[in-house]
């Protein structure tokens, strides 16, 4: 076969690194989608939706920073996309400025109460659904919490000058978007238990608001308004906590007031490899994103095989690097204040090197373990959100937040507007038990009393001569390391331009299921059954990613937001 000879010749040809510092063309995906780059000279704002680029630019017009800009688009994303984030959430941002890299982790936390029984039935079995809809599958929020204190520190402008267009967008509303009608109608079963979720999103006769019907969050605007006039006190020492405490109780949930009160904002330090002539700094557990993101990168570098777009090798040597990846991301991983993780052992060339070894040319990889026979298959949702924020002086900001599955726990505060998160559910119930994107998890990811569940979500910076030249992440719970790690490997190994980076069709393998997930259109037949001659198993099926990534170039900073979603980018050029 012509194919696999050419595939054989390939693999002893070396990686050629493109140089992303090369002003070389950037090319468009398509004329259609002008709305989702931009090239601007002083600033770039790309998020998941047009408000919410907006409402960050609104705040750089009127003189704020960065800082306020990435905090007016956090509390307007919360609004626009209530089915992916909201202020009954958390996440995870990373900040450069001036050679300083910080890493925010305001992911939301297990209650006082909880414990690793809590989703299991009286023979230790989970019990369906639990820990995925319902009061008892929040977690502690922690994203008005992260954006204060992050504002505090690096913000110009006023708290409520910052959280005005936010306010502004649930009052007045918007057209609902193809992405949120979808989420309407395939979680209504959920949405109508509760009052508040059934006034919004439904009219009065109970029918669902549909595509391009405008849709207002005026409960959502009063709790906004309450946190601009009186700070983060209202929502976790005050009339919000108190509020939040009385539901749980009422519904035999566990987050009470003093867990709100409690709650603690952490700044970690980024994890960060030279991989493939660059720098890469990402988040640290409890995030697994950095963390495999590098590994993936470092595995492949460490094959030094020749690479080319969709080429059977290629999708080969990424797909069982990535299987390599979730392995361990099941052995390992979990919250480092709880558990010892072996970061360095996960990121170092050494263990990439012996992991390389592992892969050979014409075979797909069999990992087996006990972990393996204990997996149930599972529906993976989709969700989370993500902005990127670049200016021309180099200061970046990168930020993944999450409610985790589709309008979270499907359940709100009473008279709040506020969606509470399911993010309990990212915790192993049992060990080999996997969540609802078929994550397996090990016993450093068991549940435990103040403890931050494990998480894909992967806010990445690189930097060429200690510079930043491009920023990124995206939702999708676990494919989130996956697309992310192509994406960087797209525009530094293959040379790709950044929008043609982007678009390019994107692989899957998180190791359990054990199959290599193609997003449509799908790869050539060839290469496919190439493919499938070396043992690999394929599904075609999207994979949810939406990357929001902003690249600094010689001819300025480069925006580009995922023509798979319905964000935009946006910049300034004085």
């Amino acid at each position: 076969m012509k194919i696999y000879l050419l595939l054989i010749t390939l693999l002893s040809c070396s990686t050629q690194v493109a140089n992303i510092d090369s002003s070389q063309g950037h090319g468009l995906y398509s004329p259609q989608d002008k709305n989702h780059h931009a090239l601007e000279k002083k600033y770039m704002v790309v998020t998941q939706g047009e408000a919410s680029t907006q409402a960050a630019m609104t705040i750089l017009k009127r003189g704020g920073n960065l800082a306020d800009a990435a905090v007016a688009a956090s509390f307007a994303i919360s609004v626009e996309r209530p089915q992916s984030t909201g202020i009954g959430g958390g996440g995870f941002l990373i900040y450069s400025k001036a050679g300083i890299n910080k890493a925010f982790d305001f992911r939301e936390r297990a209650p006082a109460k909880s414990h690793q029984n809590m989703f299991l039935d009286s023979q230790k079995n989970e019990i369906k659904g639990l820990s995925r809809s319902g009061h008892l599958a929040a977690g502690v929020p922690g994203l008005v919490k992260g954006m204060w204190e992050f504002h505090q520190k690096y913000g110009k402008l006023s708290w409520p000058e910052v959280l005005n267009p936010a306010i502004e967008l649930a009052e007045n509303g918007f057209k609902i978007y193809p992405h949120l009608a979808k989420a309407i109608l395939e979680e209504s079963e959920k949405l109508r238990r509760d009052s508040d979720l059934l006034k919004t999103f439904y009219h009065a006769d109970g029918s669902p608001k549909l595509l391009g019907e405008h849709i207002t969050q005026k409960a959502l605007a009063q709790t906004l308004q309450k946190i601009a006039q009186q700070g983060v006190s209202y929502f976790y020492d005050g009339e919000f906590a108190k509020k939040l405490a009385e539901s749980q109780k009422k519904h035999g949930a566990l987050i009470g007031k003093n867990d709100l009160k409690k709650y603690k904002v952490i700044e970690r330090k980024v994890v960060e490899q030279e991989v493939f002539g660059h720098k890469i700094i990402s988040m640290p557990p409890p995030s697994s994103g950095g963390v495999h993101v590098i590994q993936i990168l470092n595995i492949l570098e460490a094959l030094n095989w020749k690479y080319q777009l969709h080429h059977p090798s290629t999708v080969h040597a990424m797909a069982s690097s990535m299987q390599l990846a979730f392995y361990d991301r099941a052995r390992y991983m979990g919250d480092p204040d709880f558990y010892q993780v072996p970061l360095e052992k996960l990121i170092s060339k050494n263990y990439a090197k012996k992991l390389s070894e592992l892969i050979k040319p014409n075979r797909a990889l069999a990992i087996d373990s006990e972990l393996a026979n204990q997996i149930k298959h599972q529906y993976e949702s989709t969700e989370t959100t993500h902005l990127t924020l670049m200016s021309a002086e180099g200061e970046v900001i990168s930020s993944t937040q999450t409610i985790n599955g589709h309008f979270g726990a499907a359940v709100s505060v009473p008279g709040t507007g506020v969606i509470l998160n399911n993010e309990m559910d990212d915790f192993a119930t049992k060990v080999g038990a996997s969540n609802m994107f078929g994550a397996i998890g090990g016993e450093p990811n068991l549940i435990a009393p103040f403890k931050t569940p494990l998480s894909s979500m992967s806010p990445t910076i690189i930097f060429k001569n200690n510079r930043p030249v491009l920023a990124l992440g995206t939702p999708s719970g676990t494919r989130i390391i996956t697309c992310v790690a192509q994406t960087i490997f797209n525009r530094l190994v293959l040379g790709m331009g950044p929008i043609e980076a982007v678009a390019a069709t994107r692989i899957h393998h998180q190791w359990q299921p054990d199959q290599i997930t193609i997003e449509s259109p799908g790869l050539h037949a060839d290469t496919n059954a190439i493919l499938s001659k070396m043992g690999h198993k394929i599904l075609q099926k999207d994979l949810g990613c939406k990357i929001q990534m902003i690249e600094q170039t010689a001819d300025g900073l480069i925006g580009v937001s995922d023509h798979r979603g319905e964000g935009s980018a946006l910049g300034l050029s004085n």
